[in-house]
């Protein structure tokens, strides 16, 4: 008993198909909202928290170890979570294949250079310099 394939011929014979990295790609983006459905909130209790005493009090309260360490968590967890998202569209929606490359090579350095430059940003105003 054989058993079809529901790929075309024109498919089989230039081996599209599966890229096998759908579920990993998948868990990733829900971990990552997960990961954000707790780092939100806190990230808003900074926000209001920080910002009510002026340049100074936002300096200590990201120059405590523990808030800077969470909120490098939080970009991190929202810039992965933002360019998994971002993948999805360019794949889904970009028909030309150089055009759809380069975005999401773009849409990869974008992403690295924004959580860079917040980790600088909060290492640089823990350190006090």
């Amino acid at each position: 008993m054989s058993q079809k394939s529901i790929r075309t011929p024109l498919n089989n014979v230039r081996g599209l198909g599966s890229a096998k990295e759908g579920a990993g790609h998948f868990i990733k983006q829900r971990v990552t909202a997960i990961a954000l459905i707790f780092l939100v909130p806190y990230m808003m209790y900074c926000l209001i928290t920080a910002t009510q005493g002026g340049y100074d009090t936002a300096a200590a309260f990201v120059g405590n170890p523990i808030n800077g360490v969470l909120i490098i968590l939080f970009a991190g967890a929202a810039f992965l979570h933002m360019r998994l998202g971002l993948q999805v569209v360019i794949e889904d929606y970009i028909g030309k294949h150089t055009t759809r490359v380069v975005l999401l090579m773009l849409n990869t350095f974008v992403s690295i250079a924004l959580f860079a430059a917040a980790a600088y940003a909060v290492v640089r105003i823990g350190l006090g310099a």
